[in-house]
């Protein structure tokens, strides 16, 4: 754990580039939908969102004149159907959008859609951002080689993405982690040490507490907790390592002494190792996708000239990997993270792990 200030400079929003235009269009992510992120602005008022605890949010809900308000709720409907369904009208006399929220807090300012199923009372969420093409890169690469599918859409200067269900991790921490039993806490450990050397392989930063949700799962007679990455906006942008291993961020301190008490050396070092096995895996089983996506990363413009200085001198210190050192945008070194894990690990097996051959 640090003190130290990570993480300083505001990061900008990188337009979408041809290539990366292209990727999106073969995968079904570029699609026409009936607003923009800049029609949500036209709001008349807000009033505050506080929490069961009446905590400020850090959101506030948004109302707009009874014209706009026909307008946008038929709009966000639409984009309901094209995101959850087959974009059809037919099942938007079942819906109800029950609340437009915004959050002025951090980089992206996301509009948060609360929908509802009039007939049973279901609810779902989805977030309308401005399109950014680094989180368009963290997207891609989480549905790619992280355990989770992710469902989004882009068109032009708007990005649409799915909501993704579990406990933020700082109400997680605080409130539910010292009722965990010990069992529970030692896999929890597990799966920090997991999600801590996830991130840093894909360089994706930022994952302080409230980045992230804890998912419980029920498992026959015991809870499995995972943990999912929630925000994207500090995709390959920051120079300095440690701002992609949330084991720095102090908001992480509690879980990092969990990993101090309940796991050994030993275990912690073999989690590491299972992780970059199965992301290797995941690499190679992605195929043209990730390699079609590499292509589009490795000329593009996502981070600053010396957050690329840094970042491939840090990296460099750490593998002994030359090829960093030549490297000249943040894509490529993306891409040799990547290809180094993958030539690394892809062979690993238990057996190797067990008798610590590797």
């Amino acid at each position: 754990m640090t003190e130290e200030k990570l993480m300083s400079k505001k990061k900008p929003a990188y337009p979408v580039q041809k290539k990366l235009d292209a990727y999106l269009h073969r995968y079904n992510r570029k699609i026409e939908i009936p607003i923009f992120y800049e029609d949500l602005l036209r709001f008349a008022g807000s009033v505050v969102v506080y929490d069961s605890d009446g905590e400020d949010t850090l959101w506030v809900r948004v109302y707009y004149s009874d014209s706009d308000r026909k307008e946008i709720d038929i709009s966000l409907k639409k984009v309901y159907s094209i995101l959850h369904s087959d974009g059809s009208d037919r099942i938007q006399e079942y819906l109800n959008v029950d609340a437009v929220d915004f959050c002025t807090f951090g980089n992206s300012k996301p509009f948060r859609i609360k929908v509802r199923n009039i007939l049973n009372d279901n609810y779902t969420y989805f977030y309308v951002k401005k399109t950014d093409a680094s989180r368009i890169y963290g997207l891609e690469l989480e549905h790619m080689l992280s355990p989770y599918n992710l469902n989004f859409l882009v068109y032009k200067d708007t990005l649409i993405e799915e909501h993704i269900a579990g406990i933020p991790g700082d109400v997680f921490i605080k409130d539910m982690l010292p009722k965990c039993s010990e069992s529970e806490k030692a896999q929890l450990a597990k799966e920090f040490v997991k999600f801590n050397e996830r991130c840093m392989i894909r360089l994706l930063g930022d994952m302080r507490s409230y980045n992230y949700v804890i998912v419980p799962v029920h498992d026959f007679d015991h809870v499995v907790y995972k943990i999912r990455a929630i925000d994207f906006d500090q995709q390959s942008f920051e120079g300095n390592l440690k701002v992609y291993r949330p084991q720095f961020f102090k908001e992480n301190y509690k879980m990092v002494e969990l990993v101090r008490h309940k796991l050994q050396k030993d275990s912690v070092d073999q989690y590491k190792i299972e992780e970059r096995s199965i992301v290797a895996k995941r690499i190679l089983s992605s195929g043209n996708r990730i390699r079609r996506l590499v292509s589009a990363v490795k000329p593009d413009t996502i981070s600053l000239p010396e957050n690329i200085e840094r970042l491939k001198l840090e990296i460099y210190d750490l593998t002994k990997d030359m090829d960093f050192k030549k490297s000249t945008t943040m894509g490529e070194v993306l891409s040799l993270a990547l290809d180094f894990v993958k030539r690394n690990y892809e062979d690993v097996s238990m057996k190797q792990i067990i008798e610590k051959k590797f």
